[in-house]
């Protein structure tokens, strides 16, 4: 099957399509090389997530709106507000690169970042950079990055409010103003959400684990008739989690303040500079009384430059990382820093394009680490280019992975006891890809990629039987993974429908030896498919959305499989007057019972009904300010 299917997406590439999108807009990102190009120019795989996307999919979680992105898959435990993990191109959750407004997001302890608690009123535009980008960002980025950006205004001061209701008498609202003229940007938003939720976990407490979340954002900044810039943000979400367990509620904090300064001290040098703090907070109770907390804190810092010669970029940076931890959990060590330095070259030869990079990253507890990268585009004709890359990158191990305490715990009649380990080494990878992409001047685009990564050395929990019923979990370096992928995607308009849909076929399988050598890598679909179809009459917009995933397997034995699944959404809204909008939302239209996470139930047929204001701004500053969004 996936024989033909590749067969198809070839044709498909090598085709002219019959109509063409009216959308001609190309958008800029920065996050694939740390410089402004746009998408078109780009010799990574990336996805670009606008602010006009997310209203018009009427996305109220950020779930929402990633779900069904090529090459990435979600587990959820239990609804709004439960833990999400997030697979970029089959790699670890860990193994992906959060930013935030150019500032490294995340829980030192964990190594993962809590996505359901980012708040959707709050996002300007998303981008997904699929591959490698250690040898620009260094640890993390096996798998690749995703790089969130608040919103930012320029233009005239237009206001913003919504107000919404829906399933499980959720209810949210936001409310933000933005402008700034034709040098100036700023934006202040705030919104919340109320949920009383469902029961999130099968079998056990049954009763509604509800979510509840506050969230505050302030953008500004200016630039000078010179060209240099200053731009600070912030964000901060407080949130309310109940749910199944040991421990059953959760008081969360997510925040990130940072500033830039960008100036050029001669016409073909710039510089950048930039500073910035997040925190990861979660403080744990049982049945309302205190359990514990564990709080992270990430300071960082970047000096980058940017030479262009013609033709060529040459690009140079520095970036500094301290992670602090602050638990009533005792760890050995609670603080460590990482200083790493890079190179990048990227240049056009007619109709080729070279990108070079390589870094070396010096941490205080593993030491030095050194990842390159190279990729090589080819145009073929006009509208279709060949694109090649090669990568290598790493993981460095978490706070919980080197020096959480040994602790025992009973599961049934057996004892466990977790040993963590101070002595372990970073996760390696190598990753190659080879992709075609068409885009047309009307706005049409089509682009398959195929990619194989290897990682090695990586950390998990080796059994070991030290007494009848009791067993030690050692962290260790012991497995290996070989991942291999196909990713197809097509965007055009046919007959006043715009049409957008990807597919993804993913092979993670465990390379490790032993019994579970061959097997699918936990919690990862091995296909995923997304068709969105949209249309504008008039006022009145209207569209939907199919899902549908493959199995996957809950653990790493393959003996629990998470059966395929599809989803229909729809959706519609009415600008039934000057600058305001109703829209409504049924998702999971057949009511589909699924789970991406054993035992954790999803939602079942739901819906949510918004009405928004927004304020139309003449002056287009935001639109000119887009490319020195981050």
């Amino acid at each position: 099957m996936q024989a033909r299917l590749l067969a198809a997406s070839l044709l498909l590439l090598g085709s002219y399509p019959l109509y063409a999108a009216d959308d001609t807009a190309t958008p800029i990102i920065v996050t694939a090389t740390r410089t402004a190009q746009t998408v078109d120019e780009t010799l990574a795989a990336v996805t670009v997530i606008t602010r006009k996307d997310i209203e018009r999919q009427q996305a109220t979680t950020i779930e929402d709106v990633l779900r069904g992105t090529p090459g990435l898959s979600l587990s959820n435990n239990g609804g709004r507000g439960k833990t999400t993990s997030v697979f970029l191109r089959g790699a670890e959750a860990s193994h992906v690169l959060v930013l935030i407004d150019g500032m490294k997001v995340g829980s030192a302890t964990s190594g993962t970042t809590a996505f359901e608690d980012l708040p959707m009123d709050q996002i300007e535009r998303i981008e997904i950079v699929r591959g490698p980008r250690s040898s620009l960002y260094g640890s993390e980025a096996i798998g690749g990055v995703i790089q969130i950006f608040t919103r930012k205004g320029g233009g005239e001061t237009t206001p913003n409010f919504s107000i919404g209701a829906g399933s499980h008498r959720s209810y949210a609202g936001s409310a933000g103003v933005s402008g700034g003229g034709t040098q100036g940007w700023y934006s202040l938003n705030t919104s919340g959400l109320h949920s009383d939720g469902f029961n999130a976990l099968r079998g056990n407490e049954p009763d509604n684990d509800g979510y509840r979340n506050g969230s505050g954002a302030v953008r500004s900044g200016y630039r000078f008739d010179n060209g240099a810039e200053v731009d600070i943000n912030a964000l901060r979400t407080t949130g309310f989690n109940k749910y199944d367990g040991y421990t059953n509620e959760a008081h969360v904090v997510q925040q990130v303040v940072g500033g830039r300064m960008a100036f050029s001290p001669l016409i073909p040098w710039h510089v950048t500079i930039t500073a910035g703090n997040s925190r990861d907070e979660q403080k744990y109770y049982s049945n309302r009384v205190y359990s514990n907390r564990i709080y992270t804190s990430r300071d960082t810092a970047s000096f980058l430059n940017d030479v262009t010669l013609g033709t060529h970029l040459l690009t140079a940076g520095l970036d500094y990382q301290d992670d602090q931890v602050n638990s009533d959990t005792v760890y050995a060590i609670t603080e460590r820093h990482n200083t790493g330095v890079f190179s990048q070259y990227q240049g056009v030869y007619g109709a080729q394009d070279v990108q070079l990079a390589v870094r070396s990253d010096d941490n205080e507890q593993f030491g030095n680490h050194t990842t390159g990268g190279l990729a090589w585009g080819y145009k073929l004709r006009q509208d279709l280019r060949l694109v090649a890359s090669y990568g290598t990158a790493f993981k460095a191990p978490t706070f919980n992975d080197l020096y959480y305490p040994t602790v025992s715990f009973p599961i049934g009649p057996d004892t466990y006891t977790y040993v963590s380990n101070p002595a372990l080494l970073p996760e390696r990878s190598k990753s190659w890809e080879l992709g075609l992409r068409n885009s047309f001047a009307s706005g049409t685009s089509i682009s398959l990629s195929v990619y194989e990564t290897q990682v090695q050395d990586l950390i998990s929990l080796a059994t070991i039987f030290t007494a009848p019923s009791t067993y030690t979990k050692i962290t260790e370096n012991v497995d290996r993974a070989r991942i291999r992928g196909l990713e197809a995607m097509v965007k055009t308009k046919i007959t006043g429908w715009t049409v957008e849909t990807n597919l993804t076929l993913l092979d993670p399988q465990n390379r490790s030896g032993g019994t579970n050598d061959g097997n699918v890598l936990r919690r990862r679909a091995e296909e995923t498919f997304r068709l969105d179809l949209d249309r504008s009459s008039g006022k009145l917009r209207y569209g939907s959305t199919l899902f549908a995933e493959g199995r996957r397997f809950e653990d790493a034995e393959n003996t629990v499989e998470l059966k395929r699944y599809a989803t229909v959404d729809l959706r519609a809204d009415y600008a039934f007057a000057k600058n305001w909008t109703l829209g409504g939302r049924v998702g999971n239209l057949f009511d589909k019972r699924y789970e991406t996470a054993a035992f954790y139930n999803q939602d079942g047929r739901n819906y949510f009904i918004t009405l928004r204001y927004h304020a139309t701004a003449r002056d287009g500053g935001s639109a000119r300010n887009a490319k020195y969004a981050a």
